[in-house]
């Protein structure tokens, strides 16, 4: 995957951020909304779009547009940095492929011990009833 092409896709828009700040944040537009069409992507391969599409899905909007945002910090560049640096984390994520679980036979030793346990368990409560006569 091309990162410089795939960055180049990026549509970017910055806006007033909210909270602390002072004056900064009445008069300068530091936040900072990336907005990705994953279905409109030509770096990504159809393969690759299908994965993303099922892994982002509840971070996709309903035109398949992955939207994220960043006012961490008081300066527009540093915010810029910070969601292109989530992007891509958040892609190679996706990107991932899940490694198949291979499952472990249980030890003999393991299984005799649980049914061990459960026989003490067993006469443990068997002596606590009352003898037949």
């Amino acid at each position: 995957m091309d990162v410089e092409a795939l960055k180049s896709e990026l549509a970017f828009k910055a806006v007033r951020s909210s909270g602390s700040g002072g004056q900064n944040v009445n008069k300068v537009a530091t936040k900072v909304l990336l907005s990705f069409n994953l279905a409109d992507s030509k770096v990504l391969s159809a393969d690759q779009k299908q994965r993303l599409q099922i892994r982002l899905n509840n971070r996709l909007n309903k035109e398949g547009i992955l939207i994220l945002n960043s006012d961490e910090s008081r300066s527009q560049f540093r915010n810029k940095a910070i969601v292109i640096k989530r992007f891509l984390d958040l892609i190679n994520e996706g990107l991932k492929e899940e490694i198949k679980r291979k499952p472990t036979k249980i030890p003999k030793a393991v299984k005799q011990k649980r049914l061990d346990n459960k026989r003490k368990n067993s006469e443990k409560k068997a002596n606590r009833k009352p003898p037949k006569i």
